[in-house]
């Protein structure tokens, strides 16, 4: 049957063809809130926007608040979906996620919409699937950068029975559990981490950490030296993407993976080339890596070690090469000098840190490599938690994906 999906509960096998329908017979739009500046507050009527929508949940990190006898607003209820219909971005048009149940008096404004349905949560997960991008795509064209609401509620999909959309919306909404408990996981170990290299590392003005390990606690005051003393620097050389290739001999990191795939400690590389080595610039083992250039000065503070030699390390990449430990160094310098790194980063558009201004850098270094590696280990263990954690929230969406194929039906184009 065509209008089936591919995997079906047991009680429903028998049940025939869902039925397609548009969505103005699942639910209804309401509109949003258009407000001035002059209406905004400090405090009152959250007003909800296309920045408190991330990855399918509501985020309440990036708050506007208008006064709250403004005339307009409706206010958002529980179950209800929010969803993104127009906005700078193409990529965010048709974004959406659930209203919880907890949520504080809010309205939303007007470049996003509501679709108050009849089974929220069935309907929440239709507006995951690939049809519903299908039809989101399809009508924004290529230069229109929202949907319009007669033609969204004119969306058509394939539903089953109540009592299936409900079965099918439990078991989804039991996977999204899993997935926001596991992202909050995540999220806990990322902050316990900051908050422990704030008391690992001496403050401002001070020359002890406020933590320090049971064995090194009558250890002498840490030594303040300058880069230039207890590291040589070098600059990468350049490779281009095209010299980037996935059959590659030789391992290689490029500044730009700096931002995007790499965190204090570098073990795993992601992509090869196969330029000749007498053109490359390669690593030894403790080697930390600072990009050259980035788009804003505290992104540019940003420290790695690797942990393997015979790396080509890129163009515009620091190299510092020291016998200190690098992992307790680039830990150090993303968090007791990331301000201060930042600080000597020049340029506005485009931000350049040269090796001749890190090496003015003054740090502090415990007396010992051991208490080096002791915190090294430390926070090194806390990022393979991290990374663990991570792995399974996406293996969970992946397994969620391959569900969602399997529980809706799809629909072939005709061409």
């Amino acid at each position: 049957m065509k209008n089936t999906p591919k995997l079906r509960f047991p009680e429903f096998l028998d049940e025939g063809e869902w039925e397609e329908v548009k969505l103005e017979k699942l639910g209804k739009l309401v509109s949003g809130l258009t407000y001035s500046p002059d209406d905004v507050r400090d405090n009152g009527l959250l007003v909800l926007r296309s920045s408190n929508v991330q990855n399918g949940e509501i985020k309440l990190e990036d708050n506007v608040y208008v006064r709250k006898d403004i005339r307009g607003a409706n206010l958002t209820e529980p179950n209800d979906i929010l969803i993104c219909v127009r906005n700078g971005s193409k990529a965010l048009i048709g974004k959406n996620a659930l209203i919880p149940n907890n949520m504080p008096l809010c309205t939303h404004g007007a470049f996003m919409t509501i679709f108050r349905a009849k089974s929220p949560k069935f309907i929440y997960q239709l507006f995951q699937t690939n049809e519903y991008e299908r039809q989101v795509n399809a009508d924004l064209g290529a230069t229109i950068n929202s949907i319009n609401g007669k033609q969204f509620l004119k969306y058509e999909f394939n539903i089953p029975t109540e009592k299936e959309q409900q079965k099918i919306a439990d078991c989804l909404s039991s996977v999204d559990n899993l997935i926001t408990a596991g992202s909050k996981k995540v999220q806990t170990l990322k902050e316990h981490k900051k908050a422990l290299m704030q008391q690992l590392f001496p403050s401002e003005g001070e020359e002890v950490p406020k933590l320090r390990f049971p064995e090194f606690k009558n250890a002498p005051k840490w030594e303040e030296k300058k880069l230039e003393n207890i590291a040589d620097f070098f600059k990468g050389k350049n490779i281009s993407k095209a010299d980037i290739h996935e059959e590659g001999i030789t391992p290689c990191i490029r500044y730009g993976e700096l931002y995007t795939h790499y965190q204090e400690v570098i073990d795993k590389i992601f992509s090869k080339t196969n330029l000749p080595t007498s053109n490359l610039f390669l690593s030894c083992k403790n080697d930390v890596i600072i990009p050259s250039s980035g788009e804003t000065k505290i992104d540019i503070a940003t420290a790695s070690c690797v942990s393997h030699d015979g790396i080509a390390l890129g163009g515009d990449i620091n190299i510092i090469r020291s016998e200190q430990n690098g992992i307790f160094i680039s830990y150090y310098l993303n968090s007791a000098k990331k301000m201060d790194i930042a600080k000597i980063a020049q340029g506005d558009t485009v931000v350049h840190l040269y090796s001749s201004q890190l090496k003015k850098l003054d740090i502090l270094l415990p007396p010992t490599q051991e208490e080096q590696q002791k915190i090294a280990n430390f926070l090194s263990s806390i990022d393979e938690l991290i990374t663990a954690s991570t792995k399974k929230v996406e293996t969970l969406k992946e397994h969620k994906k391959a569900l969602m194929q399997q529980l809706f039906p799809s629909k072939e184009v005709q061409i």
